[in-house]
């Protein structure tokens, strides 16, 4: 049996609406809100977007002075719909009709606070954005979607625009999606026999050369850039990358410029085959890729985001930024990490968790890809993708700790087969909130036991976004009090997966979540 969220509460009483209908009146002060169970169904607790504008995404974006500006406001509601701006820097132009900022960011660094507006038939919103710029990009986690679990060594340039395509059409792109990012298997493989990926890896100057699969890099960037979206790419500071394509080694200035010229906005920096030229394990040695590549990606004409992929290997989450990392991988391949009691997302998420103190705007503590909906297998990489083996209740899960962890938001799943299911856990804009907060805190474990998980956000406004995480086998009440919490008085709370305000406590709060379950709730005033 699976578990679903289904609550209601009235007052000081709560009651299920399951069919097992009861109603459990509570003492002062205490919040108690049952969550049913079910028979293996997909519960959308997101509601739908509302046909008025909503605006969403960050409410901070980090740019260096003069380089090219390219920014889609995120907005759910009909279409067609107008947007406005006022306070826009010169250098920076709005198109009306598509929400997509573009220009070159302002050469004098500082804050420019933009006020944006969006209208339709039924309504208006507002919304403010500070542009800062300066040094720090990614001020907020990188969101966006990464093909590796979905295609693996298959990947072609059809299936980048393919999924770009979706990132709009499915409203991704209006909850704060905003990368399609390419993974290994672009380049050519040294000594394949395939007349797709073999053939000569650079051309007579060095440059890296694409695949056959892979026409025209700079034309599959554009394309991506003329949605409003940015293109990420990946490469290995090792001779080869994880799947034996050409790495960077010895042509690493070089193929920076190379990507900044194609248009890449985002890069993922993949250990592999360094660790052949590394034959030592010192810091030094582990640093050393990541800070040549680091010092190399300022100074370019474009932005260009970089992702430190090397698996936590010697706490990299105490030096990743000042070797120029933007996010970090703080353990191995999510997509590799075997079930224990748990789904293996859990354990990745107990070991990021504990990371807290080393995650800020512009370093961001990266527990890998968000695989729910349709995903590739990554140890029989061969067979296409299918649902994956976790229960409602535990993608809802998946996404929450996600959130609070204030990590890059990167889902690599199959594009092709979003439902309204997995389009509802990916896309819930209140649940993103808590992940773009622009304090840029990540959450604290407030308690971790055999049985439950609890983690706490403090957020800009002064509310706390709440998790409560059932890690045990059957449905169970957790509790939480202000002592654990560091709050007092009165607190109205919020149910931020249904997006509905569920009454006020004091002093502590307690919920019944099923197997696997959580709720996830905003504390304010």
């Amino acid at each position: 049996m699976d578990d679903h969220f289904d609550c209601s509460i009235v007052d000081s009483c709560s009651s299920s609406l399951s069919g097992r209908r009861r109603r459990t009146c509570l003492p002062a002060g205490l919040l108690f809100v049952i969550l049913a169970s079910a028979a293996d169904e997909k519960v959308i607790l997101t509601p739908e977007p509302p046909p008025a504008p909503r605006m969403n995404g960050p409410k901070i974006y980090g740019a260096r002075p003069g380089r090219p500006f390219l920014y889609r406001i995120p907005c759910t509601g009909e279409r067609p719909m107008t947007f406005d701006s006022r306070g826009l820097p010169p250098s920076l132009k709005l198109d009306a009709h598509t929400g997509i900022i573009t220009g070159n960011t302002p050469d004098r660094r500082g804050e420019y606070v933009v006020g944006l507006s969006a209208r339709n038939r039924h309504g208006s919103a507002r919304r403010s954005l500070k542009i800062v710029a300066g040094d720090q990009l990614a001020l907020t986690p990188p969101m966006g979607w990464n093909d590796w679990y979905t295609h693996y060594d298959r990947i072609r340039d059809k299936d980048m625009r393919a999924a770009a395509d979706v990132m709009i059409s499915s409203g991704m792109a209006d909850a704060g999606y905003q990368y399609v990012s390419i993974d290994d298997c672009w380049m050519v493989k040294p000594d394949s026999s395939d007349p797709e990926t073999g053939g000569l890896p650079r051309d007579a100057g060095g440059a890296i050369l694409p695949n056959k699969r892979f026409p025209d890099m700079k034309a599959l960037a554009d394309s991506i850039h003329s949605k409003g979206l940015k293109a990420g790419i990946y490469t290995s500071p090792g001779p080869l990358t994880c799947a034996r394509f050409t790495g960077s080694y010895q042509h690493e200035e070089q193929d920076a410029k190379t990507f900044a010229a194609w248009g890449f906005d985002f890069l993922k920096y993949d250990w592999c085959s360094y660790r052949r030229i590394a034959t030592g394990e010192t810091l030094a040695d582990r640093k050393k890729p990541y800070q040549l590549m680091g010092a190399i990606l300022p100074g370019l004409d474009r932005d260009i985001v970089f992702n430190l992929c090397q698996y936590g290997m010697s706490d990299v989450w105490t030096w990743g930024g000042e070797a120029g990392g933007h996010s970090w991988r703080t353990t191995g391949d999510l997509g590799l990490e075997k079930d224990t009691r748990l789904p293996g997302f859990y354990s990745i998420a107990f070991k990021n968790a504990k990371l807290a103190a080393f995650a800020g705007p512009g370093r961001w503590n990266d527990p890998d890809y968000l695989l729910i909906g349709w995903v590739g297998n990554a140890r029989r990489m061969n067979d296409p993708p299918r649902p994956v083996p976790l229960t409602p209740n535990e993608q809802y899960s998946y996404m929450s700790l996600w959130a609070l962890m204030a990590a890059p938001l990167f889902y690599s799943g199959d594009m092709s087969r979003l439902d309204k299911f997995t389009l509802g856990i990916l896309c819930n804009p209140e649940v993103i909130d808590i992940d773009q907060d622009p304090l840029g805190k990540q959450a604290r474990i407030v308690r971790h036991t055999e049985e439950d998980f609890v983690l706490a956000k403090t957020l800009e406004d002064g509310s706390l976004a709440v998790g409560l995480f059932n890690l045990a086998e059957g449905e169970r009440t957790i509790t939480v009090t202000w002592q654990d919490l560091h709050l007092s008085g009165k607190r109205a709370v919020r149910d931020l997966w249904r997006q509905k305000n569920i009454g006020k406590a004091a002093g502590e709060y307690a919920v019944t979540v099923g197997r696997h379950s959580v709720m996830l709730v905003r504390l304010g005033r």
